[in-house]
């Protein structure tokens, strides 16, 4: 007889994660770093991760891509210090998402870049991802929450009331730390309609019919 598995009762962990590369898609461009701050729904940090890389064999920088990292000379300084193979750094950092205190949730804004490139890097050079193949995307999350039409939801368009004030200099772990903290004051404002909605929906539900109106004896 097949065993039942015990359901798992552990939080869900948000890894907050951003990559920097040299280029639109991985295989002909590299991933130059990439960092996650793995994140508790109150926004508590219960661990981080980031690493440098060294570029593809084979590969090349964008020459689009290339041009924007001249106008970010300290964010590209940051990037190519202590330079890890990414056959060391991938299965050292799916190693350290599994250990995490709780089920990980890739968190990302957009998700379809961030994930595109640590889930081709992850199958790559350690084989396995701990993410399975879904991402959170934080871009949609505000298109749902703000009502504002996808392409124009958009970080400067988000609510003040939303935003801590964390850098973002585009260097890995301060996005990542950033984006991750925008990602748990959003989750907090859902949580907040959820609740409203089914207050509203308690009431309703509990309120006195009114007595119908039989006409005259």
């Amino acid at each position: 007889m097949a065993k039942h598995q015990a359901p798992d009762t552990r939080p869900e962990i948000y890894v907050s994660t951003d990559i920097e590369a040299d280029g639109p898609i991985p295989g002909p461009h590299s991933m130059l770093s990439f960092a996650s701050a793995a994140m508790l729904a109150d926004k508590t940090v219960v661990g981080t991760f980031s690493a440098n890389l060294h570029t593809l064999p084979g590969a090349s920088g964008h020459p689009v891509q290339m041009r924007w990292w001249e106008t970010q000379p300290e964010a590209w300084a940051a990037c190519r210090r202590d330079l890890q193979a990414p056959e060391e750094a991938l299965p050292r950092y799916v190693e350290w998402v599994e250990s995490l205190p709780g089920k990980p949730v890739f968190v990302a804004f957009p998700a379809g870049f961030d994930f595109t490139w640590m889930f081709w890097y992850m199958m790559r050079f350690a084989g396995r991802s701990p993410f399975g193949w879904a991402a959170l995307d934080i871009k949609t999350l505000g298109f749902a929450l703000t009502g504002l039409p996808y392409r124009r939801t958009v970080k400067p368009a988000l609510p003040a009331e939303w935003k801590d004030p964390l850098p973002h200099t585009h260097v890995a772990l301060d996005d990542a730390l950033e984006q991750g903290a925008l990602f748990c004051n959003m989750l907090a404002a859902l949580r907040t309609r959820q609740a409203a909605a089914a207050a509203d929906g308690a009431g309703a539900a509990g309120a006195t019919p009114l007595a119908a109106d039989s006409g005259p004896a």
